[in-house]
């Protein structure tokens, strides 16, 4: 694959870094209602918290992580870095599968069924167990996805653990 010129990789390296930072963005949201959620006595706002993190969930979310992956995989393939060439990419692209499934998949998931409580029962939806479970299912989720974000983010800048040793048979092709 042809590499890119200095001009091109720099807009490339700023869609991947804008489509990462909507990620992140979207987490704190997501904390944030999450909070709001966990301390009202209002079941409209308790409606609404989960009512929003499923439309984010569904829009930006996806939009972003998909952003992020592609921009990602391009990055890798057309510079120096390459998909398996350094450990630290490695550990990134293993984060990015977990931001996969916590992002689009879990969140999702777990805020349509946030939201079919909370339509169905209002305040008492508190007080069913299945509510609770899918409650602490996503905080589990969205402090995950913060926490991998961020890991990404740090790996992305400080570039830790060095390239990887080719085999010999590698060497001699």
């Amino acid at each position: 694959m042809r590499k890119l010129n200095l001009t091109q990789r720099r807009w490339l390296i700023i869609l991947h870094l804008l489509f990462a930072s909507i990620m992140f963005g979207v987490s704190i949201v997501f904390l944030i209602l999450s909070i709001t959620a966990a301390s009202t006595n209002d079941a409209g706002v308790l409606k609404a918290c989960y009512s929003s993190m499923h439309v984010l969930a569904k829009t930006s979310v996806r939009a972003s992580t998909i952003g992020t992956v592609v921009t990602g995989i391009l990055l890798s393939l057309m510079t120096q870095w390459g998909l398996f060439k350094f450990y630290w990419i490695i550990v990134k692209e293993g984060l990015t599968i977990l931001s996969i499934i916590l992002g689009p998949f879990a969140m999702y998931t777990l805020t349509l069924k946030a939201v079919t409580l909370t339509s169905k029962g209002g305040l008492n939806a508190l007080l069913d167990p299945s509510f609770t479970v899918n409650k602490w299912q996503l905080w589990i989720g969205i402090i995950l996805q913060i926490v991998s974000l961020v890991v990404m983010f740090v790996v992305s800048v400080f570039k830790p653990w060095g390239q990887r040793k080719q085999k010999k048979a590698a060497k001699l092709a």
